[in-house]
């Protein structure tokens, strides 16, 4: 299956679910829209679901991990090299995502989507490379539109 099938597959959002959702948020006592970001989301998710109050079960937050090619410019916070570190943390529950995800409720899945690390391994880490890292986008495509 390829990108432009899945995006065809996406319904429309219940128009009826996010105004009926903005409207409970409204209706709180807080200052309107003082949850920024937030509500939008609930909003969405209303919209998705087609519940004003949607209940997510069984949640997870997936760590897409990998490297771009762009670091070569000097853009990067860290070096290459801090990726398989960065992995090893999220896997062992180390990271500040772990920590949300603990309050959440929410299980944690990482998976190497694009690490330019070869020999990174772990039991629980999911593997799922497109290919080790990205182009340097500054030079080319990051990633060809088959690899997205």
């Amino acid at each position: 299956m390829n990108i432009d099938n899945l995006v065809n597959k996406i319904g429309a959002l219940d128009k009826n679910a996010m105004d009926q959702a903005a409207d409970r948020l409204n209706s709180l006592t807080k200052p309107i829209g003082s949850l920024g970001v937030l509500e939008d989301l609930v909003i969405q998710l209303a919209g998705i679901t087609g519940n004003v109050m949607p209940r997510v079960a069984n949640k997870m937050v997936v760590v897409m991990a990998g490297d771009h090619g762009v670091v070569e410019e000097g853009v990067s916070a860290a070096p290459q090299s801090v990726t398989p570190q960065m992995v090893h943390n999220f896997l062992n529950g180390g990271a500040a995502i772990n920590v949300l995800a603990r309050c959440a409720g929410a299980q944690v899945k990482v998976v190497d989507v694009g690490v330019a690390d070869q020999t990174l391994r772990h039991p629980s880490l999911i593997s799922r490379k497109v290919r080790p890292g990205t182009a340097n986008m500054t030079k080319g495509p990051a990633m060809s539109r088959e690899e997205a």
